[in-house]
């Protein structure tokens, strides 16, 4: 199958949008069944037990990023198959210790579930990483992370009212269901050929990192790192909440609301996001890719703050605003996982890969999310969820619009002043 595909452009793309797609689809499966519990009637230590749910796996998603800092930074393409297969089965059989043991004793099952987990984007990137079509490949990648949750959290409702399945048992459930699915869309990645002579050309050749790799990327990256950083805990962060509490969301905004609103409107954002990210593996010029993705990152964090306050105003209706709150989280968001790192390593000739810078955002991006969930628990709760949400549409747009333009200024005069992370460059070898 490879040398067919290392035939076929177009085949190609279309392989790697489903290898990377439904694998990443079938990975949701193992990690977020649990949310659409309600778990009303359970609570420990004063803090209802779905927050300690969602905590305890958040913390051990954390551990994960950070784990997968070194992890993936350093993972040769030979261990990518039975790495991935050994993440889910570990997952897995979390779940099933937290349905069969009784609570209270079964919510730390629930942070070796997550502890796994984390690592897998990591993986199934660096399948398609280094290609100069790699804003294509990962548009499977990048319609998960949007959509996934909210089409999967329709089908865990639908077969938790038609089955009558326990909120503790529906998640080893669900994941059985789509192991099998998991395991041949991880077939697929395996049949992916590595980049031929003309990605490494235009986009840098993606190896396994030392540690004195990583070092220099650290200390050159700078300023710039920093500003993505900021970016990213804020975007994870509020990601990470609109996700885990978006049925309580929408209880408040409207009791009544339809069960297919979560698949409708993560759908729509999907579709969104991935066609504009879809637009830069048109610009093969890796720095003007890089003007345009900032730019669009600029208009996004702005409809955050513009779209919060005309839903407050009512000039818009609730699902318009989280129509735009949505596109306005994950395109900056999705640029950072999938283009940024991609773009600027081709730019300045780096050598590394993705995962490595991406797991250092991600490591940090969750702690955010474990700080806003224990904050809210202790201090926050005569506050809506709602409210909560309000608020960080509000503190991503200026926070992230005055990281955006540090971070603009930054690279845009490392490029033409000809610097790169390491060592000078002439601006004619640049592409």
């Amino acid at each position: 199958m490879k040398k067919i595909l290392e035939k076929s452009e177009v085949l190609l793309i279309v392989w790697c949008i489903i290898a990377a797609f439904g694998t990443y689809f079938c990975m949701y499966a193992f990690r977020k069944p649990f949310t659409t519990g309600l778990y009303e009637n359970y609570e420990l230590w004063g803090i209802g037990y779905k927050s300690i749910l969602i905590i305890s796996q958040v913390f051990g998603y954390m551990l994960s990023k950070i784990i997968g800092i070194k992890v993936i930074a350093e993972l040769k393409a030979k261990s990518r198959i039975l790495l991935i297969i050994g993440l889910i089965a570990f997952a897995e059989v979390a779940l099933l210790a937290f349905g069969f043991v009784p609570f209270p004793y079964n919510f730390g099952f629930l942070f070796l579930n997550g502890l796994p987990l984390g690592m897998v984007w990591g993986v199934i990137f660096s399948f398609l990483e280094g290609r100069k079509l790699t804003e294509f490949l990962s548009l499977g990648l990048s319609l998960n992370l949007v959509m996934t949750s909210g089409v999967l959290k329709t089908i865990y409702l639908y077969l938790q009212e038609t089955y009558h399945i326990s909120e503790f048992h529906l998640p080893y459930v669900i994941g059985l269901v789509f192991l099998p699915f998991f395991l041949f869309f991880v077939w697929m990645l395996a049949q992916i050929p590595p980049p031929n002579e003309e990605d490494t050309r235009l986009r840098n050749k993606r190896t396994a990192m030392t540690n004195a790799d990583k070092d220099r990327i650290i200390r050159e990256f700078g300023i710039g790192l920093f500003c993505f950083i900021g970016m990213y805990l804020l975007m994870a962060t509020m990601r990470d909440f609109r996700d885990n509490f978006a049925v309580e969301v929408w209880r408040e905004i409207d009791p009544q609301f339809s069960k297919v609103i979560f698949s409708e409107i993560e759908t729509t954002i999907g579709l969104v996001v991935v066609s504009l990210i879809a637009l830069i593996a048109f610009i093969r010029n890796n720095f003007y890719s890089y003007l345009t993705f900032s730019g669009m990152m600029i208009i996004a964090v702005i409809a955050c703050g513009g779209s919060t306050w005309a839903f407050q105003q009512e000039m818009i209706s609730a699902k318009l605003w989280m129509l735009s709150l949505g596109i306005g989280l994950f395109l900056p968001y999705l640029l950072i996982q999938t283009v940024v790192f991609e773009r600027l390593i081709a730019l300045f000739k780096a050598q590394g890969n993705v995962g490595f810078l991406v797991y250092i955002c991600d490591s940090i991006g969750y702690l955010g999310s474990v700080l806003l969930l224990l904050y809210r628990e202790f201090f926050l709760k005569q506050i809506s969820f709602l409210n909560v949400l309000i608020t960080f549409g509000y503190i991503i747009s200026g926070v992230c619009l005055v990281l955006l333009i540090i971070q603009l200024i930054y690279f845009t005069n490392k490029h033409l002043n000809g610097r790169v992370w390491w060592k000078a460059v002439p601006k004619s070898e640049m592409v």
